[in-house]
């Protein structure tokens, strides 16, 4: 249970820092930078003990990859998304409701989402799931910079959500409207398949 438990604590970290720099007035262009901090140090903190993925698009690209075994994928999934709501009711208790949820255009979005979730899932699998890379010591900074580089590039693109678990959060929290939901699921679990998908493609021999 264990590992269920580190994913709990790291998606509700990231999901809460999330909700907190965005509903915050005046933290502006800031707040990737605070998302990426918070994720490279949760990233560190339980990598060792779950594989720290706290997004379901990893731990799809993880599984398909062949580093998680397949009775793992449900309740990681399950954990990081009721990790997610939590933070999400407690960034609403603390900060309230934004005043209106951000708009964005669907096939921009779409585009923006499969790229940098890409991005990120091969960023793990190169530098948390390789033989090659094994026991490095950047994996964390690795991840939790493609994260803040994405926020910045296509964050007022699509939200620069790149994690099912978080699109859930900001649906509860009122940043993203419902209806918006779909783009960033179908989005970022494609992207993650297709990170793993290039990533075997290269190592071929792995």
């Amino acid at each position: 249970m264990k590992k269920y438990f580190v994913e709990f604590i790291g998606t509700f970290f990231l999901v809460f820092t999330i909700g907190t720099v965005v509903i915050a007035p005046g933290i502006g262009l800031f707040a990737p930078l605070a998302i990426g901090a918070v994720l490279t140090a949760m990233i560190y903190a339980g990598g060792h003990i779950s594989g720290a993925h706290y997004n379901p698009a990893v731990t799809l690209a993880v599984w398909f990859r062949g580093k998680i075994n397949s009775g793992d994928v449900f309740p990681y999934i399950i954990t990081q998304i009721i990790a997610a709501a939590v933070a999400a009711l407690a960034v609403l208790f603390i900060k309230g409701n934004p005043e209106s949820p951000m708009e964005i255009s669907a096939l921009p979005a779409i585009v923006a989402e499969i790229l940098f979730t890409f991005a990120l899932c091969l960023v793990i699998l190169e530098v948390a799931t390789s033989e090659t890379t094994r026991g490095n010591s950047y994996y964390g900074i690795a991840i939790g910079f493609t994260v803040m580089a994405g926020a910045y590039a296509v964050g007022s693109v699509s939200g620069g959500v790149f994690n099912p678990a978080v699109a859930v959060g900001i649906t509860i929290m009122g940043i993203s409207a419902p209806s918006s939901i779909w783009i960033y699921l179908f989005a970022n679990i494609i992207g993650g398949f297709l990170a793993a998908a290039i990533y075997k493609l290269i190592h071929s021999d792995d």
